[in-house]
């Protein structure tokens, strides 16, 4: 049991139990808990309208998402190239349906794959480029798919952290072959567990359906399928936390902002994101200059029991069942990146409290202020 003294770098949000409660009631009068009962039926429309995407399926976690996008793609046995900076789900869902993932090496400013290193990997094997959101940051979509499109390659983003992101007024969802969704607790709308996909392709997405559901219908059997559903419960949940979303949403924001007025004076580095990008505020992380000094930074935020987590270490790519590549800006950005606390029940004086800390406990030198150029960024970071 979590202590409520503590503050940690997510927590679940708690709806209104009252509220649950009614839709628990309607479940019960249903008489209907899984196999895609109404409740379901309602998230799917719900998200599909507030997110502005054509087909969108509801499944048990963000895992079996990433999972049965590649295997509703039904490519033949070869390597996905990923991205070393995330979660490592992203590479275990990859292994599990008998794929190798290839690692490319990430960009110094915004932590997403390399257009470049991608095309250096791709191979005779490669199959498809598995991308990723991280932190909720647009990936470089038009890059990675121009690639895709001329090595006639699939692309499954992993948009685990990426629910409500836009590009010029588009969620990014809508991008590539397939996006897989993440609904876990601790996300920034969550059904308990949960995730679900996205496609544009009809064929794709009745294929989805078949497979996230043993691959039949009734007594007909046509693909084999895995149980990939959700139930009635995790949507109903869904449903009461989708009403309050973009008041999480501008919550987080002003918490962001708040952390910003003390970090904006240091040389903490931050991602910055384009004016055409309309930013989910799913995560706060901010780099260090070495991992010295992020270890000296935790232990003081630990004494006051502030829980931050290094988010994301260690690199994919040194993982001990993989093969070994080497991605240099990866695994040095893994070791000096910390995710701060950031969800809607925090409060403003926990994040002055968190960021006095840090700004106390940081050599602040003033030789880099928000976003710096490339050259000056390498020799902070001694890549």
């Amino acid at each position: 049991m979590q202590n409520n003294k503590d503050i940690f770098v997510s927590k679940p949000y708690f709806p209104s139990l009252k509220k649950y409660v009614k839709y628990l009631e309607k479940v019960w009068e249903n008489g209907w808990m899984t196999n895609n009962g109404p409740m379901v039926l309602e998230l799917e429309r719900k998200l599909k309208k507030l997110l502005g995407v054509k087909h969108l399926l509801f499944v048990s976690n963000g895992t079996m998402a990433l999972q049965l996008s590649i295997k509703a793609l039904e490519m033949k046995p070869g390597e996905i190239i990923t991205t070393p900076l995330t979660y490592v789900a992203t590479t275990t869902a990859i292994i599990a349906e008998g794929f190798t993932p290839v690692f490319a090496d990430i960009d110094i400013d915004d932590y997403s794959m390399d257009p470049k290193e991608i095309e250096k990997l791709i191979t005779k094997k490669t199959r498809a480029i598995m991308p990723v959101h991280v932190y909720g940051y647009p990936s470089k979509m038009r890059q990675i798919e121009r690639i895709a499109k001329k090595h006639n390659l699939k692309v499954i983003y992993d948009a685990a952290h990426a629910f409500g992101t836009e590009v010029d007024g588009v969620s990014i969802l809508n991008a590539g072959d397939v996006s897989a969704l993440s609904f876990h607790a601790t996300k920034l709308f969550h059904t308990g567990e949960g995730g679900a996909i996205v496609t544009n392709d009809d064929a794709l997405a009745e294929k989805i359906a078949l497979y996230r559901s043993f691959g039949n219908v009734g007594d007909e059997h046509y693909l084999p399928g895995v149980n990939g559903k959700n139930s009635e419960l995790h949507a109903a949940l869904g449903l009461v936390n989708l009403t309050g979303i973009k008041r999480h949403i501008a919550r987080r924001e002003k918490l962001a902002h708040t952390y910003d007025t003390y970090f904006n004076k240091t040389d903490l580095y931050r991602i910055q994101t384009g004016e055409n990008v309309k930013y989910n505020f799913a995560y706060y992380p901010v780099l260090f200059k070495n991992e010295a000094e992020l270890l000296s930074v935790m232990g003081g935020l630990e004494k006051k029991k502030i829980h931050a987590r290094r988010y994301f270490y260690p690199a994919l790519n040194t993982l001990p069942y993989v093969n070994k590549q080497d991605c240099p800006v990866a695994e040095t950005i893994s070791k000096r990146i910390l995710c701060l606390p950031l969800y809607t029940g925090l409060t403003s004086a926990q994040v002055k409290e968190v960021a006095r800390i840090i700004v106390n406990k940081i050599t602040i030198s003033k030789s880099i202020q928000k976003k710096p150029a490339n050259r000056e960024y390498r020799e902070v970071i001694k890549i």
